[in-house]
């Protein structure tokens, strides 16, 4: 059965964030995940982790200068040094949190780029990938690697699954994942049952994460047949979280009434 995490960015955003935990609890969330922690203590997140029964299962190491619009820089050449910096820091939060996975954003890239920079581009995220898997390993920790839309997200060096699967194949590392958004996927390249019916059961595939597509509100909302694709994520025995990275269209606890439905069809 899918286990679903709430995503503290974007759900809740009526509380204080360090509110927002307990406010997921309430509604019966037992795990939580966010885009990054490192505005805040880590003490102080674990314990507000421990004081509301929640588990942290995913977040995302530094991502360069995101107020000035950066979105990673795994795939910049020339930013090795900051990319594993930021990704050592990374792993002493998910150490000090107990979370098993973090997300890796590779950059965005010019659209005029040359097949030579993109070469070098790839080369860079992979020799990355490889120096982080190889240190996650000491804490338990998988990284993860996401395709993102390029309507959202214009420029983002990754955006199709096979992309992803190829990268975590040519790495090689054991602990290098794939994280399947499927509102990123549908916008992409559509087809969500059978790439989940292709890619799950390969093991590559370390984390889901679910949004209304095309307005990224609750996941009932728009072309999204979810109900079928929690399904879907049942029968092939997944046993991880669905992480809920949507933007509520009104109060967020208002709008789980998809949750309730789902857990009500299978009490």
């Amino acid at each position: 059965m899918p286990r679903f995490a709430a995503n503290l960015s974007m759900m809740y955003t009526e509380h204080d964030f360090l509110d927002r935990f307990a406010a997921a609890s309430a509604d019966g969330f037992t795990a939580v995940e966010y885009l990054f922690p490192y505005a805040y203590d880590a003490t102080k997140l674990r314990q507000r982790l421990d004081d509301h029964g929640l588990g942290q299962v995913l977040f995302n190491a530094p991502p360069g200068a995101w107020e000035s619009g950066e979105r990673g820089t795994a795939a910049l050449p020339g930013r090795e040094a900051e990319t594993r910096s930021g990704i050592a820091r990374a792993l002493e939060y998910a150490a000090a949190l107990d979370c098993p996975r973090v997300h890796v954003m590779a950059g965005l890239v010019r659209p005029d780029v040359t097949p030579k920079e993109l070469a070098e581009h790839r080369d860079t995220y992979l020799a990355n990938l490889a120096w982080a898997a190889e240190r996650a390993v000491a804490v338990g920790v998988d990284i993860l690697v996401e395709p993102i839309n390029g309507r959202d997200m214009p420029g983002y060096f990754l955006s199709r699954q096979a992309q992803a699967h190829t990268v975590v194949r040519d790495v090689g590392a054991p602990n290098l994942k794939v994280q399947l958004d499927l509102y990123h996927c549908q916008i992409v390249e559509g087809d969500l049952t059978t790439t989940l019916r292709r890619d799950l059961p390969t093991g590559r595939v370390g984390h889901l994460q679910i949004a209304g597509v095309p307005d990224r509100h609750e996941p009932d909302r728009g072309e999204l047949s979810v109900g079928h694709l929690f399904g879907v994520v049942d029968d092939l025995g997944f046993d991880g979280w669905i992480g809920c990275e949507y933007n509520p269209r009104a109060g967020t606890s208002e709008g789980l009434g998809w949750l309730d439905d789902y857990r009500g069809d299978n009490a």
